[in-house]
């Protein structure tokens, strides 16, 4: 047994302009007044999303899935520690190359995925190709590699605050050591600018 539902054309015409309109657009709404504590808020929330912009949380997933098993739950010896630093450099070098990839729809609305060059999108799957006007807003910038920069000390961030990583290269720290590695994951953390447009 089927049921059909069926709406009117004015019903249809409203759903079908509800459907264009932009969404997080409310213009009924005015711009509210801040104080200092919500400005403070609203920076606060500003910058974790920026932070959110610049690591790919892919491979931090594969770092915290992997970190365990390498570090043999951070006693390490000489082969594991071996196995952490390449998992490290490898996550690392993840983080700082995923900063130079693109995606764009094509004219039949495929999902094209792409590697910027200095002369513009190079397509992976080589399944298109894009005009040079269009490939030229695909290029390497000086920002791109700001961002594989800061990308890579967030991801470092996140490693040094991963136990089973501290406790295989520091297994025992003095103060000092202890001290910097208590307060290097958050100077790192602060230290990473806005995202520019």
């Amino acid at each position: 047994m089927d049921i059909k539902l069926e709406l009117d054309d004015r019903n249809k015409n409203e759903h079908e302009d509800e459907g264009k309109l932009p969404l997080l657009q409310n213009r009924e709404v005015p711009e509210a007044t801040r104080n200092l504590v919500q400005k403070a808020i609203s920076q606060t929330f500003e910058s974790t999303a920026h932070l959110a912009n610049l690591l790919p949380t892919g491979t931090v997933l594969a770092f915290q899935l992997l970190s365990p098993i390498f570090t043999n739950l951070g006693n390490c010896d000489s082969a594991t520690k071996a196995m952490t630093s390449f998992l490290v450099a490898i996550c690392g070098a993840s983080c700082f190359l995923l900063c130079f990839t693109d995606s764009f729809r094509d004219n039949k609305g495929n999902i094209c995925y792409g590697f910027a060059t200095f002369k513009g999108l190079w397509i992976i799957d080589g399944s298109t190709t894009l005009p040079p006007e269009l490939a030229a807003k695909y290029s390497i910038r000086f920002i791109d590699f700001m961002h594989g920069v800061m990308s890579v000390l967030v991801f470092a961030a996140i490693a040094l605050f991963d136990p089973n990583v501290v406790n295989c290269f520091f297994p025992a720290p003095d103060n000092e050591t202890q001290e910097i590695l208590t307060a290097s994951p958050v100077g790192i953390g602060r230290e990473v600018p806005p995202e520019v447009p």
